[in-house]
């Protein structure tokens, strides 16, 4: 497995684009290692950089009643499991300060939930591991304020920094992507990654987050048309009616390929002018 600084030069080298994919929340270690699996076999068939993404634990949950995930001890040991059958890099996200050390042993990415994108003492944590921070935008911020949480990680001489699109709030239980976003945090130099799944989301409808997955292979191919996309975010689930959370966003396993194969025709396109 490469270390987590030879990881992140690979993520900027790549001449398509890289993959963060898994589903919302770890399941059971069979359903788990399946996907692991299947991605890696799909993203290796495409020469894609594959980073595998689950949630030992939701704290941003629409109910009380909704599945938070199997906590952190299991959770982990399920990620540890994949990252060394399939060689595969491993991201998840952390919500408290107290959760980083025990989840930078694990992981090779360190992702800082949007809701969370403003919380000094977790990037800070977070940012001292030396791992790669995945920072996603916030649903309220504008792309130009994430300049003010990169300058939480960089302060600790940690410069292995992406940022990650998923929408913004639009009213009431709707999101919406400006694609300027792309461009505006790709001035800081750092990868950009399109988060498909969460912002196709329909928040807070009912005891459920609702959403639009239909629309997830043509958000993909346009983001990747601006040509400031390095990388596509994509939680995914063999059966997503059967997931237990984000039923409703995420993307049918069997469909990546073809949302993949056409992701990779655009890149193709829009390389050819550079």
């Amino acid at each position: 497995m490469d270390t987590h600084d030879d990881l992140y030069k690979k993520l900027l080298e790549t001449d398509t684009f890289f993959l963060i994919a898994g589903p919302c929340v770890i399941e059971e270690e069979i359903l788990m290692m399946n996907i692991a699996e299947k991605l890696k076999k799909i993203t290796s068939e495409r020469n894609i950089p594959l980073i595998f993404k689950s949630s030992f634990v939701k704290a941003n949950r629409t109910s009380v009643q909704s599945y938070t995930g199997p906590g952190m001890a299991k959770g982990l040991r399920i990620l540890q499991k994949i990252k060394e059958q399939f060689e595969i890099p491993i991201l998840t996200d952390v919500h408290e300060s107290s959760e980083v050390r025990a989840v930078a042993e694990i992981v090779d990415i360190i992702q800082i939930p949007a809701f969370l994108c403003r919380q000094t003492n977790l990037i800070s944590a977070a940012a001292k591991t030396g791992k790669i921070i995945n920072l996603k935008k916030g649903q309220f911020l504008a792309p130009e304020d994430m300049s003010k949480q990169l300058e939480k990680v960089i302060v600790h001489n940690n410069y292995k920094v992406m940022f990650t699109e998923r929408g913004t709030t639009f009213g009431y239980h709707n999101l919406v992507v400006d694609f300027r976003s792309f461009p505006l945090m790709k001035i800081a130099k750092y990868p950009v990654i399109y988060d498909v799944s969460h912002s196709l989301q329909k928040p807070s409808i009912g005891n459920t987050t609702g959403g639009t997955p239909e629309f997830a292979p043509m958000m993909a191919q346009a983001a990747m048309a601006t040509g400031y996309v390095d990388g596509l975010f994509l939680e995914t689930h063999p059966n997503p009616e059967e997931a237990l959370s984000d039923a409703n966003t995420q993307i049918p396993l069997d469909l990546m390929p073809y949302l993949l194969d056409r992701c990779q025709a655009v890149k193709t396109v829009v390389n050819s002018f550079r």
